[in-house]
């Protein structure tokens, strides 16, 4: 490969007008969009490469390596994770419609995700170990703002993730890669934020519900083959709702290359048993085997191998179970791959190298924390499992904490995140004749907005009564009120 691959750290918004200043802008709506340019920008993870498609998984670049020759890099990327293709589309208008305005040399794709690429060793094998995840522009945004699926099949919090092992040097190197993919429920449902720690759920049954997920399964068989569907949701309480809605359409979307896999894995790994995640992995143990994974020798035309499916693992938010199922379906190919290659034997397995495993796991947790940053403003939970292969006591407590921090972002802070997500993906774009007091009115019911300042309040008040002394200025003056009531009460 022999590519750099850079993240980008520091940004600077030029204006068209050389008269305009962009840190003290005429207009105030303009001063409020572009401080959602910049926090969406300093609060994401963005990668990019001058000489290698970052956008594409190895098989998807190798399968179009004749078609793409010297094409620029924009022309051959995957337009789902094309992360700032909106804030190319003129460039690339002018560029299509002329050849000979070619703009391509300022059209970079980004991509919103992950990655890192560790060197390990085996024995006497070096070896290197990447990672790679790819957040869809298609249906972007928070974790409440943005739940189930669109019209066209998109489905929030879509990822793909690859994970690239590399064997020998640059020039003689073998690759192998591995795809899974994660994303929303695909039924239109929400959860209503009203403040609970838990929202209420809400099912939409609409007409095209079914054409919709149709059209999202499609899509992935189209691009991966066929595909489990893992879901992950318990079969009772707030989220029975959304397991049933699934089920329900799955089975009437009546696909052929699709199958789903139900897990309930509250209830399967309760009691900080997360080792019978085991049990997950033997159900799709034979779809694994056969599907398989990328693998390409150099000293060969041909691939050694294809992967011609795809695992789709889902929970609620896409994050924790999620990540805990991802990480474990991983390490299962990769003890298998360095199994066929002879690294290991057949009997033996990757948790016996410590340089390596403890690589996997850093780097599955890193991972599992930026696509939660990224949906849910924090960190994710149940990482203790992922990072040390058990669950911990002190995990627990980082998970209550981690919680808590989400429930005050997702609840007071995720409106102008949403906000920056869909003015950068082209979501929302102000137009011509548009009245920009509309981007500040709140329409909701009187009570909506309030409920954060009473609550404030009423919290200030409890503290105070709980912690001021008697003898305080405040209790002074309340009891000073009170007696001065109480001869007209009499």
């Amino acid at each position: 490969m022999r590519q750099n691959i850079y993240r980008a750290t520091e940004y600077d918004i030029l204006p068209l007008n050389p008269d305009v200043s962009v840190q003290t802008p005429p207009n105030a709506i303009e001063t409020h969009l572009l401080a959602l340019v910049r926090s969406h920008l300093q609060g994401g993870s963005f990668y990019f490469s001058y000489a290698w498609d970052i956008t594409r998984r190895l098989q998807a670049q190798w399968a179009t390596i004749q078609q793409d020759g010297d094409k620029p890099l924009w022309e051959i990327a995957d337009d789902r994770f094309f992360w700032n293709k909106f804030l190319h589309n003129r460039f690339i208008d002018i560029t299509s419609m002329n050849p000979d305005q070619n703009l391509s040399a300022y059209i970079l794709p980004v991509i919103y995700g992950t990655f890192d690429i560790r060197p390990v060793s085996v024995g006497i094998h070096p070896l290197r170990l990447c990672l790679i995840s790819r957040r869809s522009r298609h249906r972007a945004g928070t974790r409440y703002f943005r739940r189930g699926i669109d019209s066209e099949g998109h489905v929030a919090n879509f990822n793909e993730t690859e994970q690239i092992l590399l064997v020998g040097g640059d020039d003689s190197s073998t690759q192998l890669s591995f795809v899974q993919i994660r994303g929303s429920i695909p039924v239109y449902w929400a959860e209503i934020n009203t403040l609970r720690y838990k929202p209420d759920v809400q099912i939409m049954e609409l007409q095209d519900t079914v054409d919709a997920m149709r059209a999202h399964l499609q899509a992935n068989e189209n691009l991966y083959g066929r595909q489990a569907l893992v879901n992950l949701v318990n079969h009772k309480g707030h989220e029975k709702p959304v397991k049933e809605a699934f089920e329900k359409v799955f089975e009437q979307a009546k696909s052929s290359k699709s199958r789903y896999e139900y897990f309930d894995f509250h209830n399967e790994c309760k009691n900080m048993r997360w080792d019978r995640i085991s049990v997950l992995i033997s159900r799709l143990e034979s779809e694994l085997e056969e599907d398989g994974y990328f693998h390409l020798d150099s000293n060969k035309s041909e691939p050694v191998r294809l992967q011609t499916g795809v695992v789709r693992t889902n929970c609620m938010d896409n994050l924790d179970r999620t990540n805990v199922a991802q990480a474990a379906i991983a390490k299962w190919t990769l003890n298998r791959q360095l199994t066929t290659l002879g690294i290991i034997q057949s009997n033996d397995s990757v948790d016996n190298y410590d340089d390596l495993i403890r690589e996997f796991r850093e780097m599955w947790t890193d991972h599992a924390n930026f696509i939660s940053l990224a949906y849910s403003g924090t960190g994710a939970l149940k990482t203790d499992f992922t990072r040390t292969g058990k669950r911990t006591r002190k995990g627990l407590f980082e998970d209550g904490y981690n919680s808590v921090m989400r429930y005050l972002k997702n609840n007071f802070l995720d409106g102008a995140r949403q906000d920056a997500f869909d003015l950068m993906t082209g979501a929302w774009f102000p137009r011509r004749g548009w009245n920009p007091a509309t981007l500040v009115i709140d329409s909701r019911p009187a009570h909506h907005p309030r409920a954060p300042y009473i609550l404030s309040f009423s919290l200030f008040m409890i503290c105070a009564g709980l912690t001021l002394p008697r003898t305080s200025d405040y209790s002074s003056f309340t009891t000073s009120y009170c007696g001065s009531s109480s001869p007209r009460s009499r």
